[in-house]
């Protein structure tokens, strides 16, 4: 296998499936299944999933909600979306340990990077919530953080789309998609990625992002054995 710990990045909207909202049980599942494949062949896992598909801070503010209010419910938002992920591999008899970013009673275990890389060691799948725990910072900005704080090798941003394209490729059908482009080149080219503070700490502390196709079952397993199915970004 080509990498030993992964961090990988899921969205909120992505576990919403066609469901356009809520979680889909379908998606739940393959998203499952494709975690318990690599971590059956000894990848260390961590996963940071979004909350969009339940509630977004910044949709909220629109709405009238209290900013910092409005991310707290974002980020439990994620926490909620952990549980369903945490439940689905329980029920396929993967060992798994829950982290909130914030004390939340028996729902899961208060964050540590110590703790996480204990549990990751001892083979469990680390499921990482409520963002960076504070307001203003996306979950792409906490997935960053977490990856760099346990030491992963790289960034996987599972999404619908099977990497980077020059343009939105659900738009564009002139888009081309890019196998490898640096740090710089998506910044120059003002690519939409993650949101500049996620995308920042990768560059400035080396942490390679790699984006792909998480919808296709076992692209999961083909990323971790270093098939080129997506974009790497460094």
């Amino acid at each position: 296998m080509k990498y030993k710990r992964i961090l990988l990045k899921l969205s909120g909207e992505s576990l919403a499936g066609k469901d356009k909202h809520g979680i889909n049980t379908d998606i739940l599942e393959s998203y499952a299944l494709q975690i318990k494949e690599v971590a059956e062949q000894g990848i260390e896992v961590a996963v940071v999933i979004g909350g969009g598909n339940i509630f977004r801070g910044l949709k909220g503010t629109k709405a009238g909600f209290d900013r910092v209010k409005g991310d707290y419910m974002g980020m439990l938002a994620t926490t909620i979306n952990g549980l369903a992920l945490e439940s689905a591999l329980e029920t396929i008899g993967q060992d798994v340990t829950l982290f909130t970013a914030f004390e939340t009673g028996p729902v899961g275990e208060r964050y540590s990077s110590r703790k996480v890389i204990k549990s990751l060691n001892n083979g469990s799948v680390a499921i990482l919530t409520g963002g960076t725990g504070n307001p203003f910072f996306t979950t792409d900005t906490g997935a960053t953080l977490r990856a760099i704080e346990i030491k992963a090798d790289i960034l996987l941003k599972g999404t619908r789309i099977d990497g980077v394209y020059s343009a939105d490729p659900e738009n564009d059908l002139t888009a081309t998609k890019f196998n490898k482009i640096s740090f710089n080149e998506v910044y120059n080219k003002q690519l939409k990625i993650m949101d500049l503070t996620a995308f920042t700490l990768c560059k400035e502390n080396s942490m390679p992002i790699y984006v792909f196709d998480m919808d296709t079952k076992g692209n999961l397993k083909k990323v971790v054995s270093g098939e080129e199915i997506g974009t790497l970004i460094y």
